[in-house]
């Protein structure tokens, strides 16, 4: 028997329940892992809320790293011991143990923790996604980033400006815009700063930015499209405030014949190839130093509820990760 965290309906944290379920032994093509290290990210506050509806009872979280213990039939470049990380759906990985297809797990190298793995994967993924497939940035490009010192922004911000891009991050407090200002942030908007535009354009020389890399969603939305110069690059890959509504294209033509992408992570890794690709520019781009992965917050996974609302309080600042009890 293993400890998970189940759904059982739409809500609150207070909905996530533990329980102890019997894991069973990998079929063909699957691992079952030992898990250390949990990451927690807002799409499974979506999750659990409802906003991305599942079926229930369910479980949830994208990634997590530990160590094989078993070994499907067929699969032949895992073997039991080795250290592991993934990142996939669907929602489970809040869990002690897992069993996990196997085309969806990549061994750690060396220099690579769990823990940091943890941290690291859908949010480093995401990054790499942001930066190279929905709008590849350029050295010279200033570029604005929403919740740069949360864990998705601190990897962006540091990998953006290890490659010559200029980085306005938005932030909420002194404390965030301290360590987005250390993750590489050139520049800090306050997020409620009542001239937030005026000041963004300011700071990218009067134009406007090349792309917005945008996580809160219906609350930022035409407020980021007016932060765009022309023929700019939204990009609105999070629901924090909850979906983006219903817009007319023509906005997107008076304010300069911007372009607009809603990316999901899975479309791009759902290669084995893609994936392996995607992990060797991240683990890379760790090992070189000019990323590194701020595990700022462990809870229990007894803890898991309190965890969340922390989370959707923004009291947590880079990654944040749960550890089997």
């Amino acid at each position: 028997m293993t400890q998970v965290v189940l759904v059982d309906e739409f809500g609150g944290p207070e909905v996530l329940r533990l329980a102890d379920i019997d894991t069973g032994s990998p079929a063909a093509g699957e691992v079952l892992i030992r898990q250390s290290a949990i990451g927690i990210n807002f799409i499974d506050t979506y999750h659990r809320s409802g906003l991305y509806p599942m079926d229930m009872p369910c479980g949830l979280g994208l990634e997590a790293a530990g160590v094989i213990t078993a070994v499907g039939s067929g699969v032949t470049d895992l073997q039991t011991g080795d250290r592991v990380a993934y990142s996939s759906m669907p929602p489970g990985a809040y869990a002690a143990e897992r069993v996990v297809a196997a085309d969806r797990v990549v061994k750690l190298p060396e220099g690579i923790s769990e823990d940091v793995a943890a941290g690291a994967m859908l949010k480093g993924l995401t990054a790499w996604y942001l930066l190279f497939r929905s709008y590849p940035v350029q050295s010279g490009d200033t570029v604005l980033m929403y919740a740069a010192a949360g864990g998705v922004g601190q990897i962006a911000t540091q990998w953006a400006a290890s490659l010559g891009v200029r980085v306005i991050g938005v932030v909420s407090t002194e404390e965030k815009a301290a360590q987005a200002r250390a993750a590489g942030c050139d520049a800090i908007v306050m997020a409620d700063d009542p001239g937030f535009v005026e000041a963004v354009r300011e700071l990218a020389g009067g134009e406007g930015v090349a792309a917005v890399y945008d996580s809160v969603g219906k609350d930022t939305f035409y407020q980021s499209l007016d932060c765009l110069r022309k023929h700019g690059m939204m990009v609105t890959y999070g629901n924090a405030s909850g979906a983006v509504e219903a817009f007319a294209p023509l906005e997107l033509a008076k304010r300069g014949s911007l372009k607009i992408t809603r990316p999901v992570l899975f479309d791009f890794i759902a290669e084995r190839d893609d994936l392996l690709a995607a992990r060797d520019a991240l683990f890379g781009v760790i090992l070189s130093g000019a990323v590194k992965i701020s595990v700022n917050h462990i809870y229990p996974l007894s803890d898991v509820a309190n965890a969340h609302r922390d989370l959707e309080a923004r009291r947590t600042s880079g990654s944040v990760i749960l550890r089997p009890d």
